[in-house]
């Protein structure tokens, strides 16, 4: 690595990617730090004893797929990777609605002032929606409940960052083994797939039929210079009196993290809604590089209302391992129940036990070919024997309340021990709409003949988790009431900038990937125009 850059972004997500892309396609001299590895179909996560989880206390010795972090009621899943959020998210790429920007926002934020951004990230990802001869029946089922109760004009496609094949159906012979997809290559020159419906989206699409970030953003911001280095963890940024800043890198190097000092004259922070806030919140607090930012850092934050209900169904197969994660949904953001705004979506999952069955299947067929057909029909039977194929994930998200609180606390149990990221998250301004959500999934699932089940942590517990997590510096038009500008620009830290889910300042009740790449696109366009 070079010591200093022109730009240097920390995180490879939504908003890390974009940034890299154009900044990198105007000329600068952009590194990416990823905390995470660079995967590829080979290495995704399939067997129990794959790298599924990333530690954040370890992440030399457990740097896998997933980070889960727990904060008493509420519960934040990111994904850890060249890619970020790309890499487990439900592929659904889909806009903001335009009431959602009528309130929160800095003044020259609005919805018609995205609408380009919004059309040119759609074009990146190679957007499209599911093709009519490819209906799954959870999709079937959301239609059906979407008329049963009267709301079938709200019931709409998804668009989604997937390439369908117009010629492959559920009716083909062995239909989601992957030799019914075709290779094609994508603008960017990345060999890529077509969907076979095979429900792995959240775990890695094998045959890269989903269009993650490392395959157009990334894969351009390369070709125009950009480097990118994965399992570099940044620890703090230190101000260089007008000359930029100092970054204190630790990199994941066999089992152990090795220190690495960089230099940038600009830092864009995209390494989400966590790792942004934290970052900021050590570096005002904690080491004390930045005693001036703005007093809002950590506060504003929201769960973006995800909820999951199952639903048992006694005579109907749903098969939820089977078909892109989610595909449609019914709006209800108007506010036409009961003032509270949200959106239904079709959930699904990934076969794991399927999938390990298949992965050790073809390793002992390649230490004993003469028993390969029998494993791939235990592989096979492991699949056709799935005990949740009667269950329907009704997911969605609702617009709850912006008031979460980051801050840096030492745990109870620990006084002595290193502070970590605290999250104070009250759900009772909240409560409304995800109970809303909530039961709309009940009242949808006893209309299609299901049973539906509202998750204990919920009920008695009132617990949740989200993998959509958006504000902590949030944007505004004074560090009074944010922590950084409509241009992403971090008050009275020149240089600095934040392009994540960090600076949405409310729930927009939808899947919010889109939202955060066009700001990303709007950021980066500031930033070359300075």
């Amino acid at each position: 690595m070079a010591g200093r850059y022109d730009v240097i972004v920390v995180g490879s997500g939504f908003g890390g990617a974009v940034t890299a892309c154009r900044l990198a396609q105007a000329g600068r001299k952009v590194a990416v730090l990823e905390r995470g590895r660079e995967w590829s179909p080979a290495d995704y996560p399939r067997a129990p004893s794959d790298a599924w989880l990333w530690d954040n206390d370890r992440p030399q010795a457990c740097n896998g797929w997933i980070d889960l972090r727990n904060f008493g009621d509420m519960s934040v899943a990111q994904g850890a990777g060249v890619g970020g959020g790309s890499l487990i998210y439900a592929n659904i790429f889909v806009e903001a609605e335009p009431f959602a920007f009528e309130s929160g926002w800095p003044a020259d934020i609005t919805y018609e002032m995205l609408r380009p951004h919004y059309a040119e990230t759609g074009r990146m990802l190679g957007v499209q929606e599911l093709p009519d001869g490819q209906l799954s029946e959870r999709f079937r089922l959301m239609r059906e409940g979407a008329e049963k109760i009267g709301a079938r004009d709200r019931f709409r496609k998804l668009p989604m960052a997937v390439t369908f094949d117009a010629d492959w159906t559920y009716d083909l012979p062995d239909a989601h083994g992957p030799h019914h997809s075709k290779v094609w290559t994508n603008p960017q020159g990345q060999q890529q797939g077509t969907c076979i419906h095979c429900g792995n989206c959240d775990i890695g699409c094998q045959v890269r039929a989903k269009n993650t970030l490392d395959l157009n953003y990334l894969a351009a911001a390369r070709q125009a210079g950009a480097e990118i280095h994965a399992n570099h963890i940044v620890r703090s940024l230190v101000p260089i009196a007008d000359e930029g800043f100092l970054l204190q890198v630790e990199r994941i190097e066999d089992g152990r993290l090795v220190p690495v000092d960089l230099e940038a004259d600009r830092v864009v922070l995209a390494a989400g809604s966590l790792g942004s806030t934290e970052l900021l919140l050590r570096c005002r607090d904690e080491y004390r590089t930045m005693a001036g930012l703005s007093k809002r850092l950590g506060h504003g934050w929201c769960s973006n209302g995800d909820f999951l209900t199952p639903a048992l169904y006694r005579d109907r197969e749903i098969c939820p391992t089977r078909g892109p994660t989610i595909t449609c949904a019914i709006d209800f953001l108007d506010g036409s129940e009961s003032g509270n705004r949200f959106f239904v979506e079709d959930g699904g999952f990934p076969d794991v036990l399927g999938n390990s069955v298949e992965e050790a299947a073809a390793t002992l067929s390649r230490a004993n070919p003469g028993l390969a057909e029998l494993f791939v029909k235990a592989g096979t039977t492991a699949r056709g024997r799935n005990a949740l194929s009667r269950l329907m994930p009704w997911f969605g998200q609702a617009v709850d309340m912006p008031d979460g609180t980051f801050s840096l606390k030492r745990p109870w149990w620990k006084p002595w021990g290193e502070k970590r990221l605290h999250l104070d998250w009250p759900f009772q301004r909240s409560e409304a709409a995800i109970q809303g959500l909530s039961d709309m999934h009940d009242k949808l699932s006893r209309a299609t003949g299901g049973i539906p089940i509202e998750p204990f942590t919920w009920s008695m517990l009132r617990n949740l988790i989200t993998p959509h997590p958006l504000g902590g510096c949030n944007m505004a038009d004074s560090p009074e009431q944010g922590v950084v500008d409509s241009r992403g620009r971090v008050f009275g830290q020149p240089g600095l900038y934040v392009a994540d889910g960090s600076i949405v300042p409310r729930a927009l009740g939808l899947n919010p990937s889109r939202t955060i790449a066009a700001l990303a696109e709007h950021i980066a366009a500031a930033i070359i125009a300075e």
